[in-house]
C-alpha cells in the first residue's frame, strides 16, 4: 500500500516537468524520446512561434493547466511513439487557447497542414469503424490513432471558434466545414453506436455540428446556414437528443423568420408518399410538430416557446385546426388550463367555429379562480359581435372587461371600448322600435369616439369601425374625414380602406372619384387583392351608364379570380378563408352580370351566367334572386315568384327577395294586403336604410283605401332621403 501510494503521488508530481519539458523542446526544435524524451521525429516545434511574441504575456499569471489534457497528450505519445509537427501544434495551440491568447491560438493552429493529414484521418476513421464492426484486429493498422484525429480535428474546431472571436465568420465556417467534410467522407454511412466509446472524438463533432449554422448566419450566408442545419440533422452525427432538439427548434425559428427562401431539400434516399416540404413554412411546421411529438413523449423538457412558433407557423398557413389537434394531445399538465382554452378558442375562431370558441371561453371566464381575463374577455365580446344571438351577452363582456381595466392600459381600453360600440351599432340594427335604435346608435357612436380619442386615431381598427358607424349612420362628412385618415395610417395598403372610402364617395354620388379611388388602390396593392376593387370599379362604372366598360371590368375580374385559384391548387397555401372568400366573389360576380344582361334583354348570356353560379354553388339565396328577376323581366310572374320563394327558403333573411316577393304579389293581386306588407316589414326591420323597402311600402300605401296618404307620403321622402345617400355597394 506504501509503495503504491508513492508511486501514485510521483507520477502526480511528475507530469506537469514532463509538460513543461516537452513544450520547451517543441519551441526550441529539439527531439525527444519516448523514455528519454529525445526520441527522433520529422519535425518537432514550432520554431517561428516563439520569436513571433505570440506566447503568453509578460506578468501575466498562468491559469492552472488542465490534467486531462497532459494525460490525453500522453495517451498520444504512448500510441504513436513521437508527437510528430501537426500534433504538437494542436496541443500548444489549444493551450494557448484556454489561456485566452486567441491570436497567438489562431498562429499556432494556422501551422498546422490540415490538407495533408486529412487523407490519413479519413483512413483512421474508416479502418477502426470497419474493425469494430467486423471485431477482428488483424486488419492493417491505421495510420493514426484516434486519439491522434482527435487531437487536430479539436485543433480545427478551435481554429473556427478563434477566428469567430475575432470577426472572421466566413474563414470560421470553412475551417469548421472541415470537420465535417472529413467525417462523413470517411463514414457515408454515418457514425456507428460505439463510435462514442472508442475516442473523444464525438464531443468535438458534437461541437461542430452545432457551430457550423451559427457561423454561416453570422456571415451574412443564410442559404449556407440552412444546408448546415439540414446536414446537422439528416446526417447520423449520434447526437444526443437535446442537442438535435436544440438544432431542430434554432433551423425552425431561422427558417420562419430570416426572410430568406430555402430550396425544397434534396433527400439522397427518399421512400416514396413520405412528405417533402417544399418551402420554409413546411419544413418549419414539420421540424416544430417533430419537437411537439417529442415533448408530448417526454423525450425533452417543456419548453413554451416551440408552442409559440408552431402557433404562428399554422397560424400564417391557416392549418388552425392542426394546431388545436397539437394543443389537445397535449398533457393536462404540460400547460395551464387557462392558457389551453384560451389558444383553442383562438384556434376554433379562426376556423370559423365562433360557438365552439366561445364555450371554451364560458369555461374561463366562468370559473371564479380566473380572475385576470381581459384577453378572454375581449375575444368573447368580439365573437359575439359576430352572432346576431348573443350580443347582449358580448355586451356584457366588453363592460366587464372595461371595469377591470380600469386606470390601466390605455391601448386594451380603447379596443374593449371600440368592442362595445360595434356591439352596441349590432344592437340597434336588432332593435325593433326607433327610439331604441336611436338612442343604441348614440351609444354606439359614443363608445367608439372614446376609443378613437384614447389612441389619439392612431388604431387602424377603430378608425375603421368609427368611419363604418358614421357612414351607416349617413354622416358621410365625418366618415369621409375618417376614411381618408385610415388611409394614412394603413399607407394605402389596405384593400378594406379604399373600399370602405369608395363606397362613402359614392354615396355622395361623387361617382368619378370613387373610380380614382379604386383605380389607385388597384395600383397600390398586389394583384391577389383586386378582387373586391375590380367589383366596386365595375358597379360605378354601370352607375355612370358605362355599361361596356363594367362588362369589360367583370370579365378582368374573373380572369384574376380563376388564375389565383390555379395558382392555390398548386401550392395548396392559400387560407381557408380566402378561398372561401373567392368563391363566393366569383359567385356574386356571376350574379352581377346577370342582373346586367337582364337589363339588357340579353336572356341567353344572362342564362350562362347564372348556370355558371350555380356550378359554385346551387343552394344560394343570391342565384335565386337573380333567376327571378330573369324570369319577371321576361313576363313569367309565377315562375319568378317561385324562385323568389326558394330564395327566401334557402335565407329568410335576404332583404332583395323579400321586396321583390312582396312587388310580384302586389303586381299579381289576389293576396291580401297585410299579407304583401308583412314582406316588406321584414325586409325593413333588418335593413332600416333599404331606399326600395320605404319606396314599395309607399305604394302599397298608397293603394290602400284604408291607409292615411300622409303614411304614404312618409315612406316615399324615406325613400329619396335614403336614396340620397345610398352606396353603390352596402357599407358592411
Amino acid at each position: 500500500m506504501r509503495t503504491r501510494n508513492w508511486m501514485n503521488k510521483r507520477r502526480i508530481s511528475g507530469i506537469p516537468g514532463r509538460l513543461r519539458k516537452m513544450l520547451k523542446c517543441i519551441r526550441s526544435g529539439e527531439q525527444m524520446k519516448m523514455d528519454e524524451m529525445d526520441h527522433s521525429s520529422d519535425s518537432l516545434a514550432t520554431r517561428d512561434y516563439s520569436a513571433s511574441g505570440y506566447s503568453s504575456r509578460p506578468g501575466e499569471v498562468e491559469p492552472k493547466v488542465d490534467n486531462s489534457n497532459i494525460e490525453e497528450a500522453e495517451s498520444t505519445l504512448r500510441e504513436s511513439g513521437y508527437l510528430n509537427y501537426e500534433e504538437a501544434r494542436a496541443l500548444l495551440g489549444r493551450l494557448e487557447y484556454q489561456k485566452g491568447n486567441i491570436e497567438a491560438a489562431l498562429h499556432v493552429f494556422e501551422g498546422i497542414d490540415i490538407a495533408a493529414v486529412t487523407p490519413k484521418m479519413k483512413v483512421s476513421i474508416s479502418r477502426r469503424c470497419e474493425q469494430n464492426r467486423r471485431r477482428s484486429q488483424s486488419d492493417a493498422a491505421p495510420p493514426m490513432s484516434l486519439h491522434a484525429v482527435s487531437l487536430l480535428l479539436e485543433a480545427v474546431l478551435l481554429k473556427a471558434k478563434s477566428l469567430q472571436g475575432l470577426g472572421r465568420y466566413e474563414e470560421a465556417a470553412q475551417s469548421c466545414k472541415v470537420i465535417l467534410d472529413t467525417v462523413e467522407s470517411a463514414l457515408p454511412d454515418g457514425l456507428p453506436e460505439n463510435f462514442t466509446s472508442d475516442c473523444k472524438l464525438q464531443d468535438t463533432l458534437a461541437k461542430a455540428v452545432e457551430l457550423l449554422p451559427e457561423l454561416w448566419k453570422l456571415a451574412g450566408a443564410p442559404h449556407e446556414a440552412i444546408l448546415s442545419y439540414r446536414r446537422a440533422l439528416l446526417y447520423k452525427w449520434s447526437l444526443d437528443t437535446e442537442t438535435t432538439a436544440k438544432l431542430q427548434k434554432e433551423f425552425a425559428v431561422f427558417l420562419l423568420y430570416s426572410g430568406c427562401d430555402a430550396s425544397p431539400p434534396n433527400l439522397r434516399s427518399q421512400m416514396e408518399g413520405y412528405f417533402v416540404p417544399r418551402n420554409n413554412l413546411e419544413e418549419a411546421i414539420l421540424l416544430l410538430l417533430v419537437l411537439m411529438r417529442k415533448l408530448i413523449l417526454g423525450r425533452i423538457v417543456w419548453d413554451p416557446s416551440i408552442i409559440d412558433h408552431l402557433t404562428y407557423a399554422l397560424a400564417v398557413s391557416g392549418e388552425l385546426r392542426a394546431l388545436a389537434h397539437q394543443i389537445e394531445e397535449l398533457l393536462p399538465t404540460t400547460m395551464e388550463r387557462k392558457e389551453r382554452a384560451c389558444i383553442l378558442a383562438l384556434c376554433y375562431y379562426g376556423e370559423g367555429k365562433d360557438l365552439v370558441a366561445l364555450n371554451l371561453l364560458k369555461n374561463i371566464l366562468n370559473d371564479r379562480e380566473n380572475r385576470d381575463c381581459v384577453l378572454e374577455l375581449l375575444l368573447a365580446s368580439k365573437i359575439c359581435g359576430e352572432n346576431s344571438v348573443c350580443i347582449e351577452e358580448g355586451i356584457d363582456y366588453a363592460y366587464k372587461a372595461l371595469s377591470v381595466l380600469e386606470g390601466k392600459c390605455s391601448q386594451v381600453v380603447s379596443i374593449s371600448n371600440c368592442l362595445l360600440g360595434v356591439l352596441l351599432s349590432a344592437k340597434s340594427r336588432s332593435a325593433v322600435s326607433d327610439t331604441e335604435r336611436i338612442s343604441k346608435q348614440s351609444e354606439a357612436l359614443q363608445a367608439l369616439e372614446t376609443a378613437e380619442r384614447t389612441t389619439r386615431e392612431s388604431n387602424p381598427y377603430v378608425v375603421f369601425h368609427l368611419c363604418l358607424e358614421n357612414a351607416e349612420q349617413r354622416k358621410l362628412d365625418s366618415a369621409l374625414y375618417y376614411a381618408k385618415q385610415l388611409l394614412k395610417l394603413e399607407a394605402g395598403s389596405s384593400v378594406k380602406g379604399y373600399t370602405l372610402l369608395a363606397r362613402i364617395l359614392s354615396a355622395q354620388k361623387r361617382f368619378a372619384d370613387a373610380e380614382t379611388v379604386v383605380n389607385a388602390a388597384i395600383e397600390q396593392t398586389g394583384k391577389w387583392d383586386h378582387g373586391a376593387l375590380l367589383r366596386t370599379k365595375a358597379k360605378l362604372q354601370i352607375e355612370q351608364d358605362q355599361l361596356k366598360n363594367a362588362i369589360d371590368t367583370y370579365t378582368h375580374l374573373l380572369a384574376v379570380l380563376q388564375v389565383r385559384t390555379k395558382s392555390a391548387s398548386v401550392e395548396k397555401r392559400i387560407l381557408k378563408n380566402r378561398r372561401k372568400h373567392d368563391r363566393s366573389l366569383e359567385m356574386e360576380t356571376w350574379h352581377d352580370l346577370a342582373k346586367l344582361y337582364t337589363n339588357l334583354s340579353q336572356w341567353r348570356d344572362a342564362e350562362v351566367c347564372l348556370s355558371k353560379s350555380q356550378a359554385i354553388n346551387p343552394h344560394s339565396a343570391s342565384r335565386w334572386h337573380c333567376t327571378g328577376l330573369l324570369n319577371e323581366a321576361k313576363g313569367l310572374h309565377q315562375e319568378a315568384l317561385i324562385s323568389f320563394r326558394k330564395a327566401l327558403d334557402v335565407d329568410h333573411t335576404h332583404v332583395p327577395s323579400l321586396i321583390s316577393t312582396a312587388c310580384i304579389l302586389r303586381q299579381l293581386g289576389g293576396q291580401s294586403l297585410p299579407v304583401v306588407k308583412s314582406f316588406l316589414m321584414d325586409a325593413l326591420r333588418i335593413d332600416r336604410t333599404n331606399p326600395s323597402a320605404w319606396y314599395n311600402l309607399g305604394l302599397l300605401y298608397k293603394a290602400d283605401l284604408g291607409a292615411s296618404a300622409l303614411e304614404a307620403a312618409e315612406c316615399f321622402e324615406a325613400a329619396a332621403l335614403l336614396e340620397e345617400s345610398a352606396p353603390i355597394e352596402p357599407f358592411r
